[in-house]
C-alpha cells in the first residue's frame, strides 16, 4: 500500500481551527499533550508530522522525487511551512509512527527557530549550533537553554532525552544560560563558528 493511501485511510477527528507555523505547532502540541497529525502542503511537496502526547514522533515528506521517512523527512523541513492540525486517536498515530519514527528531534526543533541577525558585527556565516547539557557525564533532559547576544535572547529551548538542543545562529560570540529543573542557573560563554558547531556543557564544571 502506498504511503499516501495509508495516510488517507487514517480517520481524522476535528481539525484545530487555526493554521500554525512549525514553531507554533510544536508549542501548541506540547502544551496540550495532544495526539494528532499535522499536514503542510506546498508547491514542492507535502509534510506530515505525527504527534503523541504532544511530542513529534513521526515524519513523512512526499514530493515528485519520492517519499522520505523519519529523520530523512525532518531535514527537508524549511521552517516556513504552515500546518493544519488534525486530532487523531493515539493508537492510529502509533501505527503510523512505526514506519516513520523521528530519532533525532534536534533537526525539527532547530527548523522551528527563526534566523537570528548578528548584532553589531557583520555576519561571516550562519549554521546550526548543537549543544549537549551534561551533569557528571549524564545527559540532562528537560533543562531550559537560552542563547544571548549582547544582552538580547536570540534562542531558547528545552533539552531532549539526550540532553540536546539546537539553534540556527550567525557565527559569533554568545552567552549560554542554562536553568535546570531546580531553577539553578549556569552561564557559559560560547564561540560559535565552523569549527565549533557541537559543544558539550557540563553543569558541574
Amino acid at each position: 500500500m502506498k504511503t499516501r493511501d495509508l495516510l488517507d485511510m487514517i480517520p481524522k477527528g476535528s481539525q484545530y481551527p487555526e493554521s500554525m507555523s512549525l514553531g507554533e505547532l510544536l508549542r501548541f502540541a506540547s502544551t496540550r499533550h495532544l495526539n494528532g497529525i499535522a499536514v503542510a502542503q506546498s508547491d514542492n511537496g507535502e509534510m506530515y508530522l505525527a504527534f503523541l502526547a504532544g511530542e513529534p514522533e513521526g515524519a513523512i515528506y512526499i514530493d515528485d522525487k519520492g517519499t522520505f521517512y523519519g529523520d530523512k523527512a525532518t531535514v527537508l523541513i524549511q521552517g516556513n511551512e504552515i500546518f493544519a492540525l488534525w486530532d487523531v486517536e493515539a493508537d492510529l498515530v502509533r501505527a503510523l509512527v512505526m514506519g516513520c519514527r523521528i530519532y533525532e528531534k534536534t533537526y525539527i526543533k532547530t527548523s522551528s527557530t527563526y534566523d537570528v541577525p548578528d548584532i553589531g558585527v557583520k555576519s561571516t556565516g550562519i549554521g546550526i549550533l548543537s549543544l549537549t547539557i551534561m551533569r557528571k557525564n549524564v545527559p540532562k533532559n528537560g533543562v531550559r537553554v537560552s542563547i544571548r547576544k549582547e544582552g538580547m535572547t536570540v534562542g531558547s529551548d528545552i533539552t531532549t532525552d539526550t540532553g540536546s538542543v539546537g539553534f540556527r545562529l550567525m557565527y559569533g560570540d554568545y552567552t549560554c544560560i542554562v536553568e535546570d529543573r531546580a531553577h539553578a542557573v549556569s552561564t557559559f560563554p560560547l564561540r560559535f563558528d565552523r569549527k565549533n558547531t557541537r559543544i558539550v556543557l557540563d553543569l558541574e564544571k
